[in-house]
């Protein structure tokens, strides 16, 4: 589960963005996942909970923002017939060879954060 690497690795770099502030403790982590990233949603949250417990983070949440990816088409455009999941070679439409783009993304994108200050709560 390759998933637990990049809740560690998520959770250093938030940490990493709160050296100085004193008190910080993060609140939840916002993170791009592309659907060609071989990351599976369900399994960083998961892993991300086991990697904050026991810490000053534990409780925090780890909020995934999925980016399809799209099969595009010189001659046609966008290919909007794909089901999520499936991949075609050749457009439907003209027979030209497709290309994928997006979907590759796996970005911390947001960190929110509390200080020791009751009620008082960053981005």
């Amino acid at each position: 589960m390759h998933e637990l690497g990049i809740a560690t690795e998520v959770h250093r770099l938030g940490r990493k963005q709160l050296e100085g502030v004193p008190g910080a403790r993060i609140e939840s982590v916002i993170v791009a996942v592309g659907e060609l990233s071989a990351v599976e949603p369900e399994l960083l949250r998961f892993a991300w909970e086991a990697v904050v417990a026991g810490t000053p983070d534990a409780g925090a949440t780890c909020v995934v923002e999925w980016r399809p990816a799209r099969q595009w088409c010189d001659g046609c455009g966008a290919i909007a017939e794909r089901a999520p999941g499936s991949w075609l070679r050749l457009c439907p439409r003209c027979g030209r060879p497709l290309r994928i783009e997006g979907g590759d993304e796996l970005d911390l994108l947001r960190v929110h954060y509390r200080t020791d200050v009751p009620g008082e709560v960053r981005a």
